[in-house]
């Protein structure tokens, strides 16, 4: 009889851990879609603004934002352009275009929180001690993402035309190792810095960024830089005068008032 529970028992282990070694193959056989493999640069916005790093920019977002300034991740634009990849070769490009110029990577998007497969390319960057960025919406969780060193939730405001999921957001925050996640939100309008102002509120005890918005999405902006500095000395303003946002920092999009508009940069 104990023979039996106890073969009962090894059976079930055996096909437990059967499963779990599947799921975990799974996942680091799963390709990412890629579609820029690009740096070493400096990180253009959030808590990591100014840090040197490389970027992976991944196709595919759950948002349509008016103001996206990376469209062709999700419009279908560039779809011919996609590569299917493994986090090992993905991590090989890293090395080819960096060398050794780098211990810090961004993967960025569209939404790459919608991709199961980056859990692989992280598992690598921290085997070859390099550190990892990401920056989400707040609309999906993964396991993974208590794995990034610096993780940018960004809630879209209304002048993105999307509406936030808020109880979604409080799943993935509740999720999240708050020791490595800040907020941001962008800012074009008033409404955007209510809608700021509210997230701020709702989660007081996370950093929370503001970034001025860029509404010059042309490949050729004249004045770029004036007209972007402009925004961002109105919003800088406008949060000296506010004593409900005494805790927060205020930031440029950093890449924009240096390259304007150019991608892989």
């Amino acid at each position: 009889m104990r023979q039996n529970v106890f073969r009962s028992f090894y059976a079930k282990h055996l096909q437990a851990m059967s499963s779990i070694d599947r799921k975990n193959r799974s996942q680091s056989m799963a390709k990412i879609p890629v579609l820029e493999i690009f740096g070493p640069t400096i990180q253009g916005e959030g808590r990591v603004i100014g840090r040197k790093t490389m970027f992976v920019r991944t196709a595919g977002c759950d948002f349509r934002c008016s103001w996206c300034d990376s469209k062709f991740t999700w419009d279908g634009s560039m779809k011919d352009e996609i590569r299917m990849m493994s986090a090992e070769a993905i991590f090989d490009q890293l090395k080819a275009i960096g060398g050794d110029r780098f211990n810090h990577v961004t993967i960025s998007g569209g939404n790459p929180a919608l991709i199961k497969g980056i859990q692989a390319l992280i598992d690598v960057c921290q085997s070859h001690g390099v550190h990892t960025a990401l920056e989400t919406q707040g609309s999906h969780f993964q396991p993974w993402m208590r794995q990034i060193d610096d993780l940018t939730i960004s809630p879209k405001p209304p002048s993105s035309g999307m509406k936030q999921d808020l109880e979604r957001l409080n799943h993935v925050i509740a999720q999240c190792d708050v020791s490595q996640i800040n907020l941001k939100v962008v800012v074009f309008d008033d409404a955007d810095y209510e809608f700021a102002k509210m997230i701020h509120h709702r989660y007081p005890h996370l950093p929370f960024y503001l970034q001025v918005g860029n509404p010059y999405l042309e490949d050729h902006v004249e004045h770029h830089t004036q007209k972007l500095l402009e925004h961002y000395e109105q919003l800088i303003d406008r949060v000296t005068e506010d004593a409900e946002m005494n805790e927060v920092y205020v930031l440029p999009q950093l890449h924009t008032l240096v390259w304007s508009n150019k991608k892989g940069v």
